[in-house]
């Protein structure tokens, strides 16, 4: 495993499915009376969060804690930073304490990385987030789900299936992260979009566009659906939110149109009414609050492969629920 986990594009094919297999793992102690293994004990997880958030930020304080590691909460609002302070003096700061793992939320793409890389601090970095760049924990969970759903038994590939990733494409880092990982793991990734949301380059991204998403939907095998983000929005991509749930939101009519095995996918926040609607979001089909789940394991996946268990992945692989329960009481 590599340092740090900044982009879902610096993940290689044994790279993810260690991950997911260690998230497997993981999983499992989560059905256990008591959810927690002493594998990271005595280390310290900071979750610096410059943006709001709330899925992210507990998923990855639900991941820290359950590996016992001691968690410490970073939000801007009401810190130094909000007096002026740069990166570079929190990260500083956070080096001064013995942060061993630094999660990030950020509002600018590319501050994780430049974390990890100007020097200023020892830790592993985990991106959780920065601008409209990438998300890529949200990409391995998403990832992980479709895998449990889709994947033939004892195989756990998605080689040759079609996933359909819709909506704010422009704005959405989670569809950056998807699109790379996806195509990583061998799935056929579909972009549907109005014009307006289809970021410039896409072109050479590994993925098919399409504006109809009603042509995509009977050929795929999952759907994920994706905000719009308004807050990032400064002018008018679409003439209504009427018009745009009438062209690219997910409706019962639109959803019978999926194969019976397709599942429907959301990272969240959803807007229920615009992009998905109330029925289709809590349908048998829909697995959005499955992907909550997973969330934590892979999380806890990601901190176990970066802070404890990098040094035993090049002689074992993957970690066993005996592994990571060794000296556990």
């Amino acid at each position: 495993m590599m340092r740090h986990l900044l982009s879902t594009g610096d993940l290689s094919r044994d790279d993810a499915v260690l991950l997911l297999d260690t998230a497997e793992e993981m999983l499992s102690v989560a059905q256990r009376p008591i959810k927690k293994l002493p594998t990271l004990r005595g280390q310290t997880v900071v979750n610096l969060f410059f943006e709001d958030s709330t899925r992210t930020r507990i998923s990855f304080e639900a991941a820290a804690k359950r590996l016992s590691a001691d968690v410490i909460n970073f939000a801007a609002k009401g810190s130094s930073v909000s007096k002026g302070e740069s990166l570079k003096d929190t990260a500083l700061t956070l080096q001064a304490m013995g942060a061993d793992a630094v999660v990030i939320r950020h509002g600018a793409s590319g501050a994780p990385a430049r974390l990890a890389r100007a020097g200023w601090i020892d830790s592993a970095i985990l991106n959780a987030g920065d601008g409209s760049h990438e998300h890529p924990t949200q990409a391995l969970l998403d990832a992980f789900t479709m895998r449990r759903h889709l994947a033939p038994s004892g195989d756990r590939s998605l080689e040759g299936r079609r996933v359909a990733i819709v909506g704010d494409v422009l704005h959405s880092r989670v569809a950056r992260s998807n699109a790379l990982l996806l195509a990583t793991l061998g799935a056929e990734v579909t972009l549907v979009a109005p014009p307006t949301l289809m970021p410039y380059g896409v072109e050479s991204w590994p993925v098919e566009t399409s504006y109809d998403l009603d042509t995509v939907l009977a050929k795929s095998d999952a759907v994920m659906m994706l905000r719009v983000q308004t807050e990032r929005m400064n002018a008018a991509f679409f003439p209504s939110a009427r018009e745009y749930s009438r062209r690219y939101g997910l409706d019962s009519r639109r959803m019978a149109k999926l194969p019976e095995h397709a599942i429907v996918m959301h990272p969240g926040p959803m807007n229920r009414g615009m992009e998905i609607t109330a029925d289709v979001a809590d349908s048998v089909r829909s697995v959005i609050v499955e992907q909550v789940t997973n969330g934590v394991a892979v999380r806890m996946a990601a901190l176990y492969l970066l802070l404890s268990g990098a040094r035993d992945a090049a002689t074992t692989s993957p970690a066993t629920t005996a592994d990571l329960t060794e000296g556990q009481a």
